[in-house]
């Protein structure tokens, strides 16, 4: 997490109405020159200044498109560090990438950095020294642009929570280098162990005797022959909103709406899922929400705010939505990016000043685009170049 100066006094006095009201204007002022992203986990006052809502890599294609298509100048991500980086990746260089507020970064990301990957690759290439193996990675889409960049420059691929299933079997054939006889392949996954042993799961690994936890602050607990045995390494990591969902929840739900779907994020334990009726991205979540018939009801295993705004409109259509659990499942760091924040970087680009940019290395750009286009020719069929 990055350091965040203090705001000028003024935006921390303004009251919610004459935020709003000064944030419109300023939008408008700006026009085509500004692009405004909202994640799906934002809190509703800042959303509804968003050109475009979605999940972190879908919004950074629709920046990239949109940028183009108006001649925009900036991009204020209201999200993540991480998903501002990928921003920055995906759009042209002279477009940039604004985080509203700097120490908004994300605890998954923090838990794998560059360098304790290097030191995890050539530990596990240690420990299979000798065999006829091929060491995969493969991160999720949630990390720094630098772990990107070490999965493209290393063979593998970045993946998202509703693409991770097919990423993970192209990974396994050997990725872009067809295997050779008898040849073997092992996946790092990083930085979601949930994520990874999910889908893993559901790919028919075993997730006790092929699949192991490599803790980067104790490397040595994952011993030689955990790595020799497991097909699966996967790094501990997790996210600290879906990690507070348990599957006693799934069962007191039940309790009261007998009759309930139970949906969770796949980025939650693996007990969880399993206690759950089905399991789904952000995107898949949504879908099936609200594509449910009147009557149904819904528990939801993801972001607080997310649900609440799925509650508030499907509220119409006869059809219940709540939370699985009661305890405050928000995303604390991407909830830093408030109207005030937002009203002061906006401010500072009619006053000809840039704030807050966010700025990938051009040669981590490289290999994270390498990471990323390996991900959309997987997925779509086609080439792709970002």
């Amino acid at each position: 997490m990055l350091w965040q100066a203090p705001l000028p006094d003024k935006y921390v006095k303004m009251d919610d109405d004459a935020l709003a009201v000064a944030i419109a204007a300023r939008k408008a002022e700006l026009g085509d020159d500004l692009v405004v992203l909202g994640h799906h986990y934002q809190q509703d006052d800042v959303v509804r200044f968003a050109d475009f809502t979605g999940d972190s890599f879908k919004l950074s294609q629709l920046a990239a498109e949109a940028v183009v298509e108006r001649g925009s100048k900036w991009v204020i991500f209201a999200g993540v560090h991480f998903m501002a980086e990928s921003a920055d990746i995906l759009t042209d260089d002279d477009v940039a990438v604004i985080l509203p507020d700097m120490g908004a970064g994300c605890s998954m990301a923090d838990m794998a950095n560059y360098e304790q990957t290097v030191e995890a690759w050539e530990y596990l290439h240690e420990c299979v020294r000798g065999e006829n193996v091929r060491i995969v990675p493969m991160c999720y889409m949630n990390c720094t642009a630098a772990i990107k960049a070490f999965c493209g420059e290393h063979g593998g691929a970045v993946c998202t929570s509703s693409n991770a299933e097919k990423m993970l079997r192209w990974a396994l054939a050997g990725s872009d280098e067809p295997l050779k006889d008898g040849e073997q392949v092992k996946i790092l996954f990083l930085p979601d162990q949930h994520l990874g042993r999910n889908t893993g799961a559901d790919l028919g690994f075993d997730v006790e005797k092929e699949m192991v936890v490599y803790d980067p602050k104790e490397p040595e607990a994952c011993g030689e022959a955990d790595v020799r045995r497991s097909s699966f390494i996967l790094w501990k990591g997790h996210c600290s909103v879906h990690k507070l969902f348990r599957p006693e929840h799934v069962g007191q739900v039940k309790e009261v709406w007998p009759d309930v779907t139970v949906m969770v994020h796949p980025e939650c334990d693996h007990a969880v899922v399993k206690a759950a009726d089905c399991s789904g991205s952000t995107e898949a979540i949504i879908k099936a929400v609200t594509a449910s018939a009147a009557g149904s009801r819904w528990a939801i295993g993801t972001e607080v705010h997310l649900v609440n705004r799925l509650r508030d409109e499907m509220k119409e259509k006869g059809v219940e939505v709540r939370m699985l659990s009661e305890c405050q499942c928000l995303c604390t760091t991407m909830y830093r990016i408030d109207m005030p924040h937002l009203l002061y970087v906006m401010d500072q680009l009619v006053e000809g000043e840039v704030v807050n940019q966010v700025s990938v290395p051009e040669g981590v750009q490289h290999w994270a685009k390498v990471s990323m286009e390996r991900m959309l020719r997987v997925t779509t069929g086609e080439a792709v170049k970002v």
